[in-house]
């Protein structure tokens, strides 16, 4: 992972949907996560009620400090359900890294992500707090999610530690941040409007690695598009280009991700481990240019 000592899979778990999950369910999704090459986890202090997740991952697991050495686990702050409002205060982050801590059973943190942006951000209050959790060897890198250029510009102003990572959605059929910039100057076409900023040439200027979230969902928490009918063609297409292949449909939506040139990760939120197989099936599948702008055709985009 650039910028750091991390080696890290193209392919992660996400692991916000586990909290209603057995012990036995969360160590037989780990262990495919594994067995598939997957040792990343990306957690939310949010995710399962305030910290729910992170504490049923660790009580599932109950690893030993050789097991979690193997692993790198990620979790997000910032969010307070209370209201819901977004807090990026000093003491905010410091109080939700501890619980973090003591929810995962660990002594640090491998990736901090600010979870969204917060309006009220003062990147002198953010910048104590990271400095704190990285002298205390608590987290040992950092970064963001779901922001703009600009807003990552604001935090630098203050915060010494490189932002390494930004994780924002994307999948085939919710690529606003990819498809945008093919429609520049076409006027009247809703595709040509700018709602990110450049975030993924940003990204790939300033080494930031790109995590994309919901890989499967049709637009923002719309439903997988995989199988549905609201896309034809897409699915189409991607069957055929499955069979070809030889893989599921799964991993093609992946391997999509995985073809433009940013330095991506892929997020998948699955709790079936025969899925996490599929996905993870996905990375090391090579599509052509024209397999690629294909599926980005079929997913209704328009390539001017």
């Amino acid at each position: 992972m650039p910028g750091t000592d991390l080696v890290v899979p193209e392919v992660v778990l996400g692991m916000m949907r586990i909290s209603d999950k057995s012990d036995e369910e969360i160590r037989n999704l780990v262990a495919a996560a594994l067995e598939a090459g997957i040792n990343f986890f990306d957690h939310a202090a949010i995710y399962g009620g305030l910290h729910g997740c992170e504490k049923r991952f660790a009580e599932a697991l109950n690893y030993a400090p050789a097991m979690r050495e193997k692993m790198i686990l990620q979790t997000k702050c910032g969010i307070d359900p209370n209201g819901p409002f977004f807090d990026f205060s000093h003491g905010h982050i410091i109080n939700s890294v501890e619980a973090s801590l003591e929810a995962l059973r660990t002594d640090y943190i491998d990736i901090l992500l600010l979870h969204r942006p917060d309006a009220l951000v003062e990147p002198e209050e953010v910048a104590r707090a990271f400095d704190e959790l990285q002298h205390a060897g608590k987290v040992r890198y950092f970064g963001v999610s779901n922001q703009q250029p600009g807003q990552i510009e604001l935090l630098k102003t203050a915060v010494k530690q490189p932002l390494i990572a930004n994780q924002v959605q994307l999948s085939i059929t919710h690529a606003n941040v990819i498809a945008q910039p093919m429609a520049i100057n076409m006027n009247g076409l809703e595709q040509s409007i700018d709602r990110d900023n450049e975030v993924v040439d940003y990204c790939r200027r300033h080494n930031m690695t790109l995590q994309a979230w919901s890989p499967f969902q049709a637009g923002f928490f719309d439903g997988p598009f995989i199988g549905s009918d609201k896309y034809p063609e897409l699915n189409s297409v991607l069957d055929r280009m499955a069979g070809e292949r030889g893989v599921t449909p799964d991993a093609l939506a992946v391997a999509w991700i995985l073809r433009h040139p940013a330095n991506w990760q892929v997020v998948v939120g699955t709790t079936n481990p025969d899925r996490v197989r599929a996905a993870a099936a996905g990375s090391g599948l090579e599509l052509t240019r024209s397999q690629w702008y294909e599926l980005f055709r079929a997913a209704g985009h328009t390539v001017p």
